[in-house]
């Protein structure tokens, strides 16, 4: 989808008939359209193809001669045996920069096993480190994993793409799940690896900051935090606390993890006394970060989120006026924007086998009766 948005041709190729899974998670439904879908498959095109059969394989080859880029995410070596792996690919279309997301990789103990987000979460660390301090671990509200390793697979493949401008040639990308997630595991993992310390679960706070963390209010819930001395001094100040700013016990960071328990009663007591829209309006300009819990109500009602135009309005063939959350990113010299809607299934199969293959009426007409297409 980012690639879309910065203008790329997409096509989606699905099976015919059933399509994306994702088009069934559900509900909520908009219409006929799952919104789980709707979420992640703008400006993309969608052409059903029955990869199974050799008919089918034929047009993805022929596709992969005319593309930049192939991204897939099948169990590693089920596209080979298909005579559609890389290897098969760079020899007919030695331009494909050729991306393979799986679940633990192209190759090890549990290359063959299937991923999903959650799982590898769990087995990367992510739910053991997320939260309640004294709970069961936590599932992250949304795929987190699965995104950052699409993130990670678009900069791969702009880099990917620098590079062939100078070689001429594509290469095999291998992004998992499992790597994106260990890989963000960040600080944590260094205090592990080079200070062998066990991360353990800290809720909202931060285990090596304080205070750092969600603090209830009379209505609701306040995030501060104060990474730095100046910023706790600027803290206790707006919360007419000077004493604590100079309070041996918290005069440095070092000295506020150590005594974390008996700063944090203080300054939940304090939150406890107002409201919410009390406090940020005692913070607004204060120079430190600070901000509310947000339901999606108030999410998309923000005021900051509506200036960054981070709602769009998108027209759906069925599903009616549809709004997503717009492109994360702005240039100042190029577009970045939703300009197609989710597709139906196999909405454009016609429209690419006929404009990007050539292929006639009929020759598509003998595809769809023999379910290739």
């Amino acid at each position: 989808m980012l690639l879309g948005d910065l203008g790329a041709e997409v096509l989606k190729v699905e099976k015919p008939g059933q399509g994306d899974e994702t088009r069934r998670w559900g509900p909520p439904f908009r219409s006929s359209e799952s919104t789980y879908f709707l979420s992640v498959n703008r400006n993309k095109k969608s052409l059903t193809v029955d990869i199974k059969k050799p008919a089918g394989q034929q047009i993805v080859t022929e596709l992969a001669k005319k593309c930049d880029i192939l991204i897939e995410n099948y169990v590693p070596g089920k596209l080979h045996q298909m005579g559609l792996g890389y290897q098969e690919m760079q020899e007919i279309a030695p331009q494909l920069i050729y991306c393979s997301i799986s679940g633990y990789g192209t190759s090890g103990p549990y290359a063959q096993r299937a991923g999903y987000d959650v799982i590898a979460a769990a087995l990367g660390g992510l739910l053991h480190i997320t939260g309640p301090q004294d709970g069961e671990p936590c599932k992250v509200g949304v795929a987190m994993t699965d995104l950052a390793t699409g993130l990670y697979a678009h900069g791969a493949i702009m880099a990917a793409l620098l590079q062939r401008s100078k070689t001429g040639r594509g290469q095999h990308i291998d992004c998992n799940l499992l790597s994106t997630q260990v890989s963000c595991l960040a600080n944590l993992s260094s205090n592990y690896l080079n200070g062998g310390q066990e991360a353990k679960r800290w809720g909202t706070a931060h285990e090596s900051i304080v205070p750092y963390q969600a603090f209830s209010t009379k209505d609701g819930y306040f995030v501060v935090g104060a990474a730095n001395d100046k910023q706790f001094q600027i803290l206790c100040n707006h919360l007419q606390l000077p004493d604590l700013a100079n309070d041996s016990r918290y005069l440095s960071n070092a000295d506020r993890v150590k005594n974390r328990k008996t700063l944090l009663d203080v300054l939940a007591s304090r939150f406890q006394e107002k409201a919410t829209s009390d406090w940020l309006l005692v913070f607004e300009g204060c120079g430190i970060p600070y901000g509310p819990i947000n339901t999606l109500q108030q999410v998309f009602s923000d005021p900051q989120v509506l200036h960054n135009e981070m709602v769009i309005d998108m027209k759906h063939s069925t599903a009616g006026t549809i709004r997503l959350p717009g492109p994360a990113v702005r240039f100042s010299d190029a577009a970045n924007k939703a300009r197609l809607p989710p597709p139906l299934l196999g909405e454009h199969t016609c429209e690419v086998l006929a404009d990007v293959l050539g292929l006639t009426s009929s020759e598509i007409k003998k595809l769809e009766e023999a379910g290739i297409v």
